[in-house]
């Protein structure tokens, strides 16, 4: 069966708590109640990779003004900024069986479709040193080592420019 990506619906979240717990150590997870309140607040920032009717990725993200992420926006769903200029990539999931066929990408390239198409200028993440190439490919420029803390871990802030429109 071919894999959808699509907005996620709320009916999705259950599911997307326990993909999230499949790919990220209990100490950097988000919460099925912290997910839950990132939709309720962003919910046109939040796509599902769907296998027939069964989730097995998705990613989310949320409107900021800021350069980097801090690690509030990932507990505090309020942090949201409607007119925020760039969008803040929070969690990236595909569950292991799964991995290794572009769904990641196709779910990094919905998100990020939906923030030009809101007018962003750019994203912003954080991620582990082992995946800065990945991300990399994406067009995003590494900034260094992050102030974020979140979950114990080390993290690398990341970032990418859309080009203006009609540039080439």
């Amino acid at each position: 069966m071919a894999i959808i990506i699509r907005h996620s619906v709320s009916a999705d979240l259950p599911a997307l708590g326990r993909i999230e717990a499949a790919c990220f150590p209990a100490a950097e997870a988000a919460s099925a109640e912290t997910l839950r309140e990132r939709f309720d607040v962003f919910p046109e920032y939040f796509f599902t990779a769907e296998d027939g009717e069964r989730p097995v990725g998705f990613i989310n993200g949320m409107s900021t003004d800021r350069a980097a992420i801090r690690d509030e926006m990932f507990s505090t769903p309020s942090a949201h900024d409607p007119d925020g200029t760039r969008l803040a990539v929070l969690g990236l999931n595909v569950l292991p069986e799964y991995r290794r066929q572009g769904i990641a990408r196709r779910l990094m390239e919905a998100l990020l479709g939906q923030a030009r198409a809101d007018g962003k200028s750019g994203a912003v993440l954080t991620c582990k040193e082992h995946l800065i190439p990945y991300y990399e490919a994406f067009g995003y420029r590494r900034l260094g080592v992050s102030a974020s803390v979140h979950g114990g871990a080390v993290w690398y802030d990341m970032a990418l420019v859309f080009p203006a429109p009609g540039a080439h």
